[in-house]
């Protein structure tokens, strides 16, 4: 069965990987199951019409097969990759299914944020020292000893978190937060994070609209 991924290009390279997290988490979760893929780059500054029209120009869209429709929604694609491919497991536990979940979007708040005043700091900070405390307890990954598809979801948010802020505001995540730490290390040392990984100059050239808007 052919799988067939269109995912983002980078800003101003249309032949290079971009560095959309959501397309990096589905090219993470093909690559630890270890299934095979075609990858399509989407210039963002020349989509194809089908894509703009069916699915309002947003990636990552998949294709299972010939004749399979193109399919969108990475939390959708990373379903049904679970269930298509169920070996390795990446299957996330219920009671850890918001485990993390609010960092991207706080970090997105900061990062955007033109008011150092507005708390939005502090706000990402407390979602990371409780992700910390969380992998303080069932670590070192979020569901202990093997990765799993939160920590797929992760991988490629704290790598945009970690290089955009260090651009744009100076920042690093605090010394202190240990566990986040070492977890982050062992993440962007995978060989999938390693393939599938945008460069930096890629992730700043793509929040540079945001963060300057």
């Amino acid at each position: 069965m052919a799988v067939e991924i269109c995912v983002k290009a980078a800003v101003g390279a249309p032949d290079v990987l971009g560095d959309c997290p959501f397309c990096q988490r589905v090219l993470l979760t093909l690559e630890e199951k270890e299934v095979p893929y075609k990858m399509h780059l989407i210039d963002f500054s020349n989509k194809p019409q089908w894509l703009v029209d069916e699915y309002q120009g947003k990636v990552p869209v998949i294709k299972f097969g010939e004749d399979g429709k193109w399919i969108a929604d990475s939390e959708v694609i990373v379903g049904l990759l679970e269930e298509r491919y169920p070996v390795p497991s990446l299957a996330i536990p219920p009671q850890f299914t918001s485990v993390g979940s609010k960092i991207f979007s706080s970090f997105v708040k900061f990062l955007t944020s033109k008011d150092a005043s507005d708390g939005s700091e502090q706000a990402l900070v407390n979602e990371l020292k409780a992700f910390d405390e969380h992998l303080k307890a069932h670590g070192p990954y979020a569901n202990g000893e093997n990765i799993c598809a939160i920590d797929l979801s992760l991988a490629p948010k704290l790598y945009h978190m970690e290089v955009a802020l260090g651009h744009f505001k100076g920042w690093t995540t605090p010394a202190t937060l240990t566990n986040l730490l070492n977890y982050t290390k062992l993440l962007f040392a995978r060989k999938s994070f390693e393939k599938t990984n945008a460069s930096k100059e890629h992730v700043i050239a793509g929040w540079a609209p945001k963060v300057n808007a």
